[in-house]
C-alpha cells in the first residue's frame, strides 16, 4: 500500500449564479428560528406581536420609539451602576462598631477567606457582566443615532445575549436578603445607597430588554457588502412592479 499524497492547493469558491449568496428581495419574508417555517409577515402596529403559526413562538414585537426609549433607560442604568459600585452597599453595627462594604469589597473578602472561585464568580456576575451589558448597549444605541449605523454596531449587538445571561445582580440581591435575615439578631444592618441603586438597576436593565428591538437595529446597520444591499433593493417586489408599470406605459 502506497501512502496517499495530498498537495496543498488553496481553494477558491465563487458564486456560479448571480442569485447565489444574495439576500431575499422581499424583506417581509422571515424564517422562524425555532421550526424554520418560511413565512411572510405584514407590517405590525406598535405594541403588537407576531407568532409563528406552526410552533406558536413569538417572531417579533413592534415597539414604539424603541431606540430613544432604550437609550434613556440605558443612561439611567449607567448612573445607577456607577452609584452601586462606588458607594457602600451594606453596613453592620455591633458592639459600638460599624463596618461598611461595597459589591467589589464583598468579592475581595471572599478571596481573602480562601474562596477564590466564588469571589471571581461574584465579581463577574455582579460587576463585570452588568458593566459590559451597559457598555455594549450604549455603543449600539449611540451608533444608531446616525442615519446609517456602521457595521461595528452589529458586532456590539451580538454579545448582548451573553452579557445579559451572566448578569445576575438579582441573584446576588436575593442572597444578600437571605443573609440579612440570619444576622439580624446579632447585629444591626445598615442598608447603604448602593443597595437601593442595585434594585433600581435590575428594574432598568429589564426595562431596556423589553424596549430594545434588535430587528430594528439590524435593519438600519450599514452592510459589509453595499453592492448586495443595492442588488436586494433593485430586485425587490416593489421595484419590479414599478419597472413593469413603466414598461407598460412605454409600450404602445
Amino acid at each position: 500500500m502506497w501512502p496517499a499524497r495530498f498537495s496543498k492547493v488553496p481553494l477558491q469558491f465563487k458564486n456560479q449564479h448571480p442569485d447565489c449568496n444574495q439576500p431575499l428581495a422581499d424583506p417581509s419574508l422571515i424564517a422562524c428560528p425555532h421550526c424554520d417555517l418560511l413565512q411572510r409577515i405584514s407590517p405590525v402596529p406598535p405594541g403588537a406581536s407576531v407568532q409563528c403559526p406552526r410552533c406558536a413562538r413569538e417572531l417579533g414585537r413592534s415597539r414604539a420609539d424603541s431606540l430613544n426609549r432604550s437609550l434613556a433607560l440605558t443612561l439611567a442604568a449607567l448612573a445607577l451602576y456607577l452609584i452601586a459600585n462606588g458607594l457602600p452597599m451594606l453596613g453592620l453595627h455591633a458592639a459600638g462598631r460599624e463596618a461598611f462594604t461595597t459589591v467589589a469589597g464583598g468579592a475581595h473578602q471572599l478571596w481573602l477567606d480562601g474562596q477564590p472561585v466564588v469571589a471571581l464568580l461574584v465579581l463577574f456576575a455582579a460587576v463585570i457582566a452588568p458593566g459590559l451589558q451597559i457598555g455594549f448597549l450604549l455603543l449600539v444605541l449611540l451608533g444608531c443615532r446616525r442615519e446609517r449605523p456602521p457595521f461595528w454596531v452589529g458586532s456590539c449587538l451580538r454579545p448582548l445575549h451573553f452579557t445579559r445571561t451572566w448578569s445576575m445582580i438579582e441573584v446576588m440581591l436575593l442572597g444578600v436578603l437571605v443573609a440579612l435575615t440570619k444576622i439580624a439578631d446579632y447585629a444591626t444592618v445598615l442598608p447603604g445607597v448602593a443597595l437601593f441603586a442595585l434594585f433600581g438597576l435590575v428594574l432598568l436593565l429589564a426595562a431596556v430588554q423589553s424596549c430594545l428591538d434588535p430587528r430594528e437595529v439590524w435593519e438600519r446597520i450599514e452592510w459589509a457588502e453595499e453592492n448586495v444591499r443595492l442588488h436586494s433593493r433593485l430586485h425587490s417586489p416593489a421595484q419590479r412592479a414599478q419597472r413593469a408599470q413603466r414598461e407598460r406605459e412605454v409600450l404602445p
